[in-house]
């Protein structure tokens, strides 16, 4: 059975994605599409989709493009290996991964800190215009 095929804009649809987006992060060897059709057409698996859902999610944690080619390197290179034991090249990517892990960890604490920040202070605009009626 093969793998259904989609054009660019059902992938930006499910992505949530521009079209300029996702033809950049081409350009920039992010995401490649798996095949074009006759008529030169981009098209996309479902894994491609989830390889820009991987990239739409790191965007707001503030990953460099190289930062994301080297998560994504890192999980392809996972997922390679399969269900083949653990070696020292499989436990060294799951080291690396588990950094990037660590890195959006602290990213989204310091974003959970700013919304506090940014809600606190929605919460004392709206006190001091209430307090003038």
């Amino acid at each position: 059975m093969t793998e259904r095929q989609m054009q660019i804009g059902e992938v930006a649809e499910r992505t949530g994605l521009s079209l300029r987006t996702i033809r950049h992060y081409e350009e920039v060897g992010l995401v490649i599409p798996s095949a074009r059709s006759r008529g030169g057409f981009r098209l996309y698996t479902d894994a491609d989709v989830d390889r820009l859902m991987v990239i739409r999610r790191m965007k707001p944690l503030d990953f460099s493009l190289e930062e994301m080619r080297d998560l994504l390197e890192i999980t392809d290179r996972i997922a390679a290996m399969g269900e083949a034991p653990a070696g020292e090249e499989k436990e060294r990517l799951r080291e690396r991964l588990d950094a990037y892990r660590e890195v959006a960890d602290a990213r989204c604490e310091k974003l959970r800190a700013q919304l506090m920040a940014a809600e606190d202070f929605a919460a004392t605009l709206r006190r001091r215009l209430n307090a003038g009626r």
